[in-house]
This record gives C-alpha cells, structure tokens and sequence, in this order.
C-alpha cells in the first residue's frame, strides 16, 4: 500500500545531482590516484596483509586490510588509520566473521607488493605509487581496483565552529565560495523544505573497480530496470536507498523499495561478484568500454591485428562508512552464488504453504468477505492457501490489534480457515500511532525504543495512522522486545495459522523528505540514520521472522514478506517487488526484475499479479496468472481503488484459465519445493537468467522475456497484448527441448516462433532432466500431502535424465534438528529409471507412491517394463506409447517415495 496523492509527483525525489556527496565525488575523475601506499608500513598476519596508504594532499591516513577468505572470496577494508570517532561499519548482515586464509608476499620490490594466496592461483598485486591492487588469476587480470584514481574517502573533522577563525580566514571566506560550500552539501544539505544537518560532516566513501574482459553486468536491485546494467551517464548513476515509490516508473535508475550492493559479471569463461558491503545510500557509475589488449613485445603488424577486449569500470560512492568490499572470484556463477550466501545466509527454507497462491487486496472488509472469498475459491474449484488483511483490519491502524466492528471475532474466523486448511497473513508495519493509550506505543516510548530526531526527542512522521514514531530495530533490545509481541498471548487473538506482512519499512514517511526519514535521525549507540536507512526494513524483518519462530518454542518456519530489504535479508522470508501498476508493460519488466533479485540471494521473490495499481483488462490478468505460475511468490493484490479482481470476476472463459494457470502451479510444488531445498541447501537461485544455465553462449546474455525455473524448465511468459506468437531462444545446439504440456520434442534450436493461445504460456522441459509433480491439485497444499507423484523424465542425446525429489513435513524445523526428510535421486541411464537417496542421513516416512511416470524423447515402443524394488520383487508394468510424441507412459505404479527401486525398460 501506499499513498497516492504524495507519492506520483516525481518531484518528491532527489536526482543524482541532487545528492551533494554524488556532486562531490564527481569532482574526482579519473586519473592519477592522490593515494600512495607506505610500504614499510606493511605487516602481515594469518588474518591479512595491512599497510597504509597517505593522500599527497590532505596527508591523512587511511589503513588497508586485505584477506582471503576461504573459497576464493577475497575482501579490501579501508578505514581512517586514527579517525576522530569510530566509523560505522554494518553489523548482522555478515552470518559470521568469514574464515580468511593466509596470504604470502610473494614479491616485494621499490613501488610493488605481490601478495600470493596459498595455491597460488590468486595473485594480489599492490602498486604503491599511485595505490592500485591489481587480481589475478593464473596470471590473468580479472579486476583491479583504484585504476581509474578513484578512491575517494572523507575524513571526519571537527565542525567548523572548533576552528579558530583568524582574520584573513574571514576575508578569504567571501560569498562566492560560501555559497561554493553550500553547494557541496558538507555539514548541511538542502531539499525543497527539508534540512538536513550532518552533525559529524562529510564522510562520504568512494573506489572504482575494473572489470577485465566483461562487458555484461548484472545485480544490484531493486530499480525498475533491464536484466543488463546500463551504462550511466552523468547525473544518471544507479541508486541504492530504499524508498516508497508508488506506480514507479518503468525504465529508471532511482532506488526503489530494497537494495543488496552486489554486482556480477559475466563472460563466457567466468563469472565474479562485488559485494560492496555498505548500508548508507550509495550511487553506481558503470561504464563499458573496449580498450586494445596491451600484450608485451609486438610487432608492428601484430599490433595492428590485436582485438580490442571490452572493460568495464564500476565506481561504487557511498554516503558513509567504510570501504569493505568482498570481490567474489567464482569462476562459475553457481560459485559466486556460493560465496554470497557463505558471507550473508541461504534463503530460508520456506513453509510449504507459502508456495502456494496467495490471494489479497487492500483490503477485505470483514470477517464475512473473508469467509465469502474463502468459499468463492471452493466454489470454482480453484486451488489457494492463505488469505491476507491489509491495513484496514486493525483497529484505526493499530498494528497487532483487530478492528472491532469488522472482526468480532478473529480468532473463529482463523479456524474456519484452519478446518480449510488455509491461513492467512497479516500486515504489521513498522510506524506506530502515536496514542498514549495503545499498548505498544505507551510502552515503546517508556522504554525509550523509537529512533530520535536530530533534538533528541521521539522522531515524529506521518503514515497510515496519522502522526507515528518509528521503532528502532536496529537496537537488538528493541528487535526481541518486538518479537516478543507475537506471542500468542501478547497478540491477542492471533493463532499459528496467522503469518506476518511488513510493509512499508524502507520506512516511509508520508511527509518526510523523499519519503522517508530525516537522514539526520539518530538510532541506537548515536548512529544517524543516513548511517543505516538500507538496514531498516532488513532488521524489521529479521525481529518479525524471530518472532513468529519463538511464538512455536522455535518448532515452526515463520512466513514473513517484507518490502524493504538488504543483502541477508533471504535469510528471513520473502520480498515483492511493490506498488506496481496493472500495465502490460510492468508484466514483462517484473521479469527482468525478478530474475536481478534472485540472483542477489533472494529466491523467494514475486510480482503482485495483476498488477497492484489501477484496474487490469481480463487478458492482462490471465497473462499475470500464467506468468505468476511459474515464479517463486505467487500473490494476487491489487490498491483499495482498484475493483475487486478475485479470479472469478472476469467471466467464465477467464476463471477456467486462471484455475489451469493456479492448478499447473499447485501440481508443480514438488519441483518447486525441491528447488527451495537447493537454494537453502546449496544457494542456487530459483528463478534464474538463461547465461546462469548456458554461461558460454553468448546470446543468452541480454535476454529477459524468458528464464529457466530450476535447471529444468524454460518459461516463456506472453507480456504482450492479444499476442499470436512469441520468439522463443531455445539455447545450446547440444539440447534437446520438450514441449511441458504436449510432450512432443521441438524440431529447432535456437530462435523459433511458437504459435500461442489465450490458454496457456509455452513452458519447455530440458532434456537430461527429471521433474518431480504431484498427479493432481487439491484445494489448498495441505489437502495435496498424501497426492501420489508424477515423474516427468526428459531424456537428452544420450538418451539420459537426472533429478531429485526433496520432501519434509513441510511447516518445521525437524528437518534440520531431527533430519526428518527425503532426498532422492533419480537417474534416466541405459533404459533403466533408478530412484535412490541423495541424503544418507535424512529420514521421513510417508506413504506417498510414483503412481505415473512419462518419459519424453523415448525412441521406440518397448515389448515390456518391469519394476523391482530393494527386496528383489518384481512386477509387470503397464505402459502406453505415443508414436507422435515419442512419449511412454507408465501406469499404476505404486513405488514407494521413500524407498529404492528401479523400472527397467
């Protein structure tokens, strides 16, 4: 949600030029950085390499550590050597301080460091004078950093109040270059009405990177932007400070509601990352280049055939802080997804439910609407698994309570939806309405939890309730405090069926600058805000997900979504990408958008469906549907000004291809549950870009109408208007791919026009992959646990599929502290369908069967199928052959989930 008549006016927010530490930096161009390194300062530990460098100029000093972290993860922090008071640097992000190895100098001469990493793949080479650090790998330049001079660091000072003015100081402070320091925003910085004081004055930090041989970035969300970075002009850099723009506009560099400051490159023989860990608002410049190869001793007539290699150069600026910047070196992308979530967390294994559909809007009215929409779903026949209250169930926005008139009776209502097997999801908000005789806030002020203004007293904004205070979750005292409130019996009448929706965390501020809060707002241990503005909704997050865990005695997963988000943020629920508008041209941009969150470690993301601004045509919302389908959050919304859209609203032909579009999805949940499992277990996107999959072929490198689901599934969603065909990139000349629905092998790679329908969206199957599908839907996930399994192996040139099933109970944690799951492995490989476990140590019985298997691609009819299992009995298998489609279906299984067994063909 979010409000209207505020918010359109693009004027609420800043330009890149309106940014006075952006205008500063870009005084600094490129060139000859004014930083040498002092090389008899260099010392070394089995943590790192430190040695300081000085600025020629100012003559401050800054100190540099270097590490290597285990698994080719190398990270630089840059710090004042003696800074006036200490700097902030983000606490919580990091899971645990990373285990660094030892690095050797392996060379040390006038002007020049090597530093060598215990393998000596990596090769760290320090030039002194300008200070550069050059990476290498097997003697390749992958990245080198402060290349283009551009490191950039402000040293606290004291305010010009303590220095003693003399009279020529005076004189030479004239109008003209008072007016000059105005500009440069160095203790104070305008916008509109709005001042803010920046009480410990400029700090802004700044360092530009080379990136050898790439000319494809990625990363960096949340902007409504293309999967490929751009190249940023002046004025134009990418933004990262979270912020609430409502219908933001398609094609924009501004911040919206999250940020994680990673960064990925690609080329076709590898992939690497920065982490720029840095929680104050920060700008990114890229730019891409092709610069000739400079290789030693050329002749004349080599040099004019040498190739020219693209470059590309990101320069991170950051209002605050330190430099601490991981450089994650692959080679793979699969490794730096590793690497990422080594530093920061895996996505957190979701409960079954929540990948389901999830069916809201702003907002239900009352406890009949509920129980109405609940029985719509049953009467069309259509699958869901929770119902959501946005703002308006409370009483007067009072978050953790219930309007009294609308819900009488909550708790009856959630289990009515318990007997459905259903539940439903609340909305608690950060702000809290200023009212003495609220609970929350009484206590909240008592305790003294709010973040403060620049005064000292209660920071004051406006939202939903009118004017609210704002708790400070930085502070871990508030974080359990407030956890603490979803106690069953502190939030009355909540039950374990009811899961929490933060919105509105970046936080917004209604009448604040661009709003949000006052930079110039002070947190726990004196840190202003512009300090920690991208870690606010991340720690609101974080204390809600804690919350609904210790409300279970820590038994259950908590299901928390949250708008506002950071590096980590995975670590605690889902993400969505806001205040969308029902456009076609949002449908297909939440693809790209999508795909760059999930490649910053945070799979469970989503697009609201529909489009949550303004009122989608029945086309548009069978399109969303069919899209929504097959992405990780799956959620209907739509604004309190839209009309109702529940799926059976827009005439019988729509309602029958939306309930394919939920049903194909609810049939799916094994795959997908799977592929959860994967991302937890092993930090592999969901949702990924086609270049993840086919890192060598280049002409998957700028797509982002389609994506592959898992490893298996190519989706290529329509996103245009009454659209008869779409062009679908089939990549890899050595694939064979599979229509998902019809069965039948597509005769061409490469690029091909497929015909479409209204019906449905084309999905292809991979050859060489086997995905995991229940037989039917049933009304919601719960109904669906004791649905036997489809198995659908798709075989590649050798005639060989592979691919897993992971099964628990579903909501728990027993997975984790009891191993109580299933992780099989099944194998397509000389005519024989083998299922064996991937997890010795995992455990979970269930009485679910394979009752069907299809093998697509398979060559011939076969005279007959026996199946045996461990014990040695065999039986006689039931089959049919398509000739057409080359597809054999095998019948009636009965093979046990949780047991080995083999179906030879």
């Amino acid at each position: 949600s979010s409000v209207q008549d505020e918010a359109v006016d693009k004027s609420n927010f800043k330009k890149c030029n309106q940014i006075a530490f952006y205008r500063r930096q870009k005084l600094l161009h490129p060139g000859k950085s004014l930083y040498r390194v002092l090389l008899d300062s260099v010392t070394l530990s089995d943590e790192n390499v430190k040695f300081q460098v000085i600025h020629e100029e100012n003559k401050v000093l800054l100190q540099v550590e270097i590490y290597e972290i285990e698994g080719n993860i190398f990270r630089l922090k840059i710090d004042e050597a003696s800074p006036l008071r200490p700097r902030y640097k983000v606490p919580d992000v990091l899971i645990k301080e990373p285990t660094t190895q030892r690095l050797f100098i392996s060379h040390k001469e006038a002007g020049l460091l090597v530093l060598s990493s215990v393998n000596e793949d990596y090769k760290l080479q320090v030039t002194a004078n300008p200070f550069q650090v050059e990476l290498q790998s097997k003697g390749e330049t992958v990245m080198s950093m402060n290349s283009n001079g551009l490191l950039y660091f402000e040293h606290l000072q004291p305010p010009p109040s303590d220095r003693k003015p003399t009279a020529q100081n005076e004189e030479a402070a004239s109008d003209s270059s008072k007016e000059k320091q105005e500009d440069l925003g160095l203790w104070q910085e305008k916008f509109g009405s709005f001042l803010d004081i920046k009480a410990h004055g400029p700090t802004s930090v700044g360092m530009d990177f080379s990136l050898h041989g790439y000319d494809h970035v990625y990363g960096i969300p949340q902007h409504t932007e293309t999967l490929l970075l751009k190249n940023t002009s002046d004025g134009d850099a990418y933004r990262l400070y979270n912020l609430d723009i409502f219908g933001h506009k398609i094609h924009d560099k501004i911040g919206i509601y999250g940020s994680v400051p990673l960064l990925l490159a690609h080329k076709p023989n590898r992939t690497s990352g920065i982490f720029w860990l840095n929680s104050s608002e920060t700008l990114v410049d890229i730019n891409t280049k092709a610069v000739a190869e400079h290789t030693a001793s050329r002749s004349a007539a080599e040099t004019a055939k040498q190739r020219a290699v693209p470059l590309t150069d990101v320069r991170w600026m950051s209002e605050s802080g330190i430099i601490d910047v991981f450089l994650l070196m692959g080679p793979t992308a699969f490794d730096v997804f590793k690497q990422f979530a080594q530093l920061t967390g895996t996505q957190a294994l979701p409960p079954l439910f929540s990948l389901g559909y999830h069916q809201c809007r702003w907002n239900y009215e009352d406890e009949q609407d509920v129980k109405a929409v609940d029985a719509g779903f049953d009467a069309h026949d259509i699958p869901y698994d929770v119902i959501w209250l946005d703002i308006e169930h409370t009483d007067g926005k009072r978050y953790f309570t219930w309007d009294k008139q609308k819900f009488q009776n909550p708790r009856k209502m959630q289990e009515h939806l318990r007997k459905k097997k259903r539940k439903l999801v609340v909305i608690v908000d950060p702000h809290i309405k200023v009212d003495p005789s609220y609970t929350l806030y009484a206590q909240a002020k008592e305790k003294g939890y709010f973040v403060k203004d620049r005064n000292g007293q209660d920071f004051e904004g406006i939202c939903w309730p009118g004017p609210s205070c704002y708790l400070d979750f930085t502070n871990p005292e508030v974080r359990k405090w407030y956890a603490d409130q979803f106690a069953f019996k502190t939030y009355k009448a909540s039950t374990n069926i009811l899961f929490v929706w933060n919105d509105m965390n970046e936080p917004s501020v209604f009448k604040g600058a661009e709003l949000t809060m006052q930079k110039d707002a002070v947190h726990f241990n004196d840190w202003e805000h512009r300090e920690v503005h991208n870690l606010y909704g991340f720690y609101q997050q974080m204390a809600t997900a804690e919350g609904l865990i210790r409300r279970s005695s820590g038994k259950e997963r908590p299901f928390v979504l949250a708008r506002s988000f950071f590096a980590g943020s995975q670590k605690y629920g889902a993400v969505w990408t806001g205040d969308n508008t029902a456009d076609w041209s949002y449908l297909k941009i939440s693809i790209p958008m999508l795909l760059t969150i999930n490649m910053a470690g945070i799979s469970f993301c989503g697009a609201d469906v529909g489009g949550f601004i303004g009122d989608p045509e029945p086309e548009l919302l069978v399109r969303w549907y069919q899209a929504g389908a097959y992405q990780p959050f799956f959620r209907g919304h739509s604004n309190m000004e839209s009309k109702r859209r529940e799926p059976w609203l827009f005439g019988e032909k729509s309602t029958q291809i939306i309930r394919r579009a939920i049903r194909e999805r609810y049939v799916l949940l094994p795959y997908l549950y799977t592929l959860f499992y994967r991302a937890h277990a092993a930090a592999e996107p969901v949702m990924r870009s086609l270049w993840i999959e086919f890192p060598g072929k280049i002409e998957t490198f700028d797509v982002e109408n389609e994506y592959m689901l898992g490893n298996a599934l190519l989706v290529h969603p329509v996103t245009e208007k009454e659209a008869k065909t779409v062009t679908v990139l089939f990549p890899g000349s050595e694939e064979i791919w599979y229509d998902f629905r019809k069965f039948k092998r597509m005769e061409d790679a490469g690029t091909v026009k497929i015909p479409v329908t209204l019906e449905n969206i084309p999905v292809f199957q991979r050859g060489g992959t086997v995905v995991p599908l229940k037989t039917t839907a049933g009304k919601s996930t719960e109904w669906m646990i004791d649905i036997s399994y489809e198995l659908r192996v798709a075989l590649d040139t050798e005639a060989c599929a592979i691919g897993e099933l992971y099964v628990d109970d579903g909501h728990s944690f027993q997975y984790l502290h009891k191993k109580q799951f299933l992780y099989r492995k099944f194998i397509f490989h000389k005519n024989v369908l083998s299922s064996s476990r991937v997890d010795e140590s995992g455990q979970y019985h269930t009485t679910c069967v394979v009752e069907r298997v299809i093998i697509l691609g398979f060559g011939k009819q076969p005279t007959f199928v026996t199946a045996s299992s461990k014990d040695g009995k065999k039986k006689e298998v039931a089959f049919t052959y398509d000739m057409k489609t080359s597809a054999l279906t095998l019948e009636n299984l009965a093979l046990s989930v949780d047991a080995d067994w083999e179906i030879t063909i």
